[in-house]
């Protein structure tokens, strides 16, 4: 999942959307409502021509009618199908506010409340701080503000480890902030909250989901596992640029974090969920949801940040959330593989009016640009700022960040290496468990995670190493630095792309 996308991104978005003129709701006007119709399709139509993206589905929702549900582009490129409104796309983290409402659910069947503690419904889960462990609830986890770092656990799940083992492991992980006094987005604390409600069932999250939200609303195609998008025959395929086209290399495979990233649906199916939410909870003529859990869920919990303007965004549980400056009420969520999903759902609840965009390259702003001209056209008549703009150089910028470059070129006067025995060896931490350096024919490997997936290591200056880092967190080349003892042997060994949170340092073992 694209790193920062839950922090600068959600905070623009937020101040963004929640956009009015007039004090009172006035109805939208029908002919303006139209016209940003026409406008949306005349633009994603474009983003295709200019090659943005391969493939967009576009659906909005107004009161409780589907005004406008459409594809465009290829679904892959390989195979050149078209998209439709049925194509099944991976939502990313749009599988957030998704996973709120099943929660909403829960509350208001009585099974728990917002804020149960973890503790009280699974007493294996920790974190690193006992008090923290005793008091952190259902509320803290889907408002980001636990303490935990920013994607705390995300690189676990890129190297091999599972959900269970990913989620045993975030109590070794030191805490960025004191308990609620900082927000940073954690896609494993989320699932922890998942998976703590989903106990009171008796069911699975994957389950839960399927029979307390997607059965309900008839969401046919929808599916909080990843074997049931490959299973669909109609499925869009994440892309990503490789020498400057279009290409499907790898699918994103978000099981382990699958109440945070883990959905896939079309817009069709999509539309039924937003009916619900602009409805209150209301489908179909019959209740499915609890209309004050979930007005909860959409309520501000944390500040994210600033707009240029001052004026401040808010994450409720499980969504962005914001205010113009009448007071209209928006929600909204992204949602990013760099392996190939950018996602976009944006509600202005007082208009009940809401629009969902899924594409499936890699995330260029596309659907966050798409949504939020057309709830300006929609709602103002015209767009506040050059969306497209505005968010390309958001996501330009979110890219670079995450790409270290500090080992790409060794330097001209590079000293020589240790013999390659002195490097090898088991060694471990506790959060990201054993590694081993192998010395073989061709020179060292670096063998991580559960599987032992091997990497070789470059010579790059004396005792540093780099190893080329993959996975949707991936951060181009890695440094890997030992630290030898007095007989010349290795007593540690830093990976640079695993030291983000200060957890980078693995000790020799027996």
């Amino acid at each position: 999942m694209l790193r920062h996308l839950g922090f600068g991104l959600a905070a623009f978005l937020v101040a963004a959307t929640g956009v009015a003129l007039a004090a009172e709701r006035e109805p939208l006007p029908p002919a303006q409502l139209q016209k940003a119709l026409d406008t949306l399709a005349t633009e994603a139509k474009q983003a295709i021509a200019d090659d943005r993206t391969p493939g967009i589905a576009i659906a909005v929702v107004h009161g409780d009618a589907v005004i406008f549900a459409e594809g465009f582009g290829v679904r892959n490129v390989l195979t050149g199908e078209p998209v439709d409104p049925d194509t099944v796309f991976q939502l990313a983290s749009v599988s957030k506010p998704i996973g709120s409402t099943v929660i909403s659910g829960l509350v208001g069947d009585g099974k728990l409340t917002w804020d149960t503690r973890l503790m009280d419904l699974t007493p294996g889960f920790a974190m690193q701080e006992p008090w923290v462990t005793s008091q952190v609830t259902l509320r803290d986890l889907y408002a980001h503000r636990s303490g935990l770092p920013d994607h705390a656990g995300d690189l676990l799940e890129d190297y091999g480890y599972d959900r269970e083992a990913v989620l045993r492991r975030l109590r070794f992980q030191p805490p960025l902030t004191s308990f609620r006094s900082g927000y940073a987005y954690t896609n494993f604390g989320i699932t922890a909250a998942a998976v703590a409600a989903a106990s009171t069932t008796g069911m699975d999250w994957e389950a839960l989901s399927e029979k307390r939200l997607y059965e309900p609303l008839g969401m046919t195609s929808t599916s909080s596992r990843y074997a049931d998008f490959m299973a669909e025959p109609n499925r869009a395929a994440g892309h990503i640029r490789v020498d400057g086209k279009w290409a499907f290399v790898e699918q994103r495979q978000p099981d382990a974090q699958s109440p945070a990233g883990g959905v896939s649906s079309s817009v069709n199916d999509l539309t039924r969920w937003v009916r619900l939410l602009v409805n209150d909870g209301m489908f179909e003529g019959k209740q499915v949801i609890a209309a004050a859990p979930l007005d909860e869920a959409h309520l501000p919990v944390m500040i994210t940040g600033y707009a240029p303007n001052g004026t401040p965004s808010f994450y409720g549980l499980g969504w962005n959330v914001g205010y113009g400056g009448d007071a209209r009420h928006s929600i909204s969520h992204s949602g990013a593989f760099a392996m190939g999903a950018g996602t976009t759902v944006n509600i202005s609840l007082d208009d009940r009016l809401g629009v969902i965009v899924l594409t499936n390259g890699a995330p260029v702003g596309v659907s966050e640009a798409l949504a939020n001209a057309f709830m300006d056209n929609a709602i103002l008549g015209a767009p506040r700022y050059p969306w497209r703009e505005v968010f390309t150089g958001i996501f330009a910028q979110m890219a670079a960040d995450g790409i270290s470059h500090k080992f790409d070129t060794p330097p001209a006067d590079a000293g020589p290496a240790a013999a390659d025995m002195a490097y090898a060896g088991n060694f471990a931490n506790e959060f990201y468990g054993p590694i081993e350096v192998v010395a073989g024919a061709d020179g060292l490997e670096l063998l991580i995670g559960p599987n032992r997936r091997s990497f070789r290591l470059a010579h790059f200056d004396r005792d540093t190493f780099t190893f080329a880092t993959i996975g949707e967190n991936a951060s181009g080349l890695s440094g890997v630095s030992f630290a030898l003892d007095g007989a010349g042997k290795a007593r540690s060994v830093w990976i640079e792309a695993f030291d983000k949170s200060g957890l980078g340092t693995f000790a020799r073992t027996p």
